[in-house]
């Protein structure tokens, strides 16, 4: 039987943590780049010295991090996205690297969450590239209404990531998110049918 590592990424408001979470609910491990870079910035005591010597001490609330001032200033300076994705992205290539491998022990399929798959240029260690897309519009109010975001701050964000068209022509899977979470949900269960004929050829 094959093994698979499987990334599901997708831009901004695309609807790729809801598909993820159709894959949980299937008792399939899904393996978070946002949860672990989260827990690197706010418990790594190497991590926190690097963000308070370029961002100052006003990163961090006591041992709380300053989510608002640090994407504030991450979002809105390119050289300081920079900066922040050199000190995180290896440390979280690491240790999805190794929770991958110690899933596949016990699993033919893992799948890994992230926003950046092509950005951070590690498309190549993953078996499949699942992309989930959305109009931008659609994503926008999807950021809007759940997460407060402003025009502006959602402008920031995407203006970050590679656009959705380029990203297209290079992943494995593409599934569009633009109707119900049913449609979403019905899409998820696709992709494990497929995937599942895939490891069993």
């Amino acid at each position: 039987m094959k093994k698979l590592k499987i990334a599901v990424t997708g831009n901004i408001g695309s609807g790729k943590s809801s598909f993820c979470k159709y894959l949980e609910e299937m008792n399939y491990a899904v393996i978070k780049a946002d949860e672990i870079a989260k827990d690197l910035i706010a418990n790594d005591e190497k991590v926190k010295k690097e963000i308070i010597k370029h961002f100052g001490n006003s990163a961090y609330n006591g041992n709380e991090i300053n989510k608002k001032y640090l994407a504030d200033k991450v979002f809105s300076d390119q050289s300081n996205l920079n900066k922040v994705n050199s000190i995180i992205h290896p440390l979280v290539i690491e240790k999805v690297a190794l929770l991958m491998n110690k899933q596949l022990q016990t699993s033919a399929l893992v799948f890994h969450e992230a926003a950046l798959i092509y950005e951070a240029d590690i498309e190549d260690i993953f078996d499949i590239v699942v992309l989930i897309s959305a109009d931008s519009k659609v994503r926008m109010e999807r950021k809007k209404i759940h997460d407060n975001f402003s025009e502006e701050e959602f402008i920031k964000r995407e203006s970050n990531q590679i656009p959705e068209e380029e990203k297209k022509k290079r992943a494995d899977f593409v599934f569009t998110n633009d109707g119900t979470l049913n449609e979403l949900k019905a899409k998820a269960m696709l992709l494990i049918k497929v995937l599942n004929g895939i490891i069993h050829n």
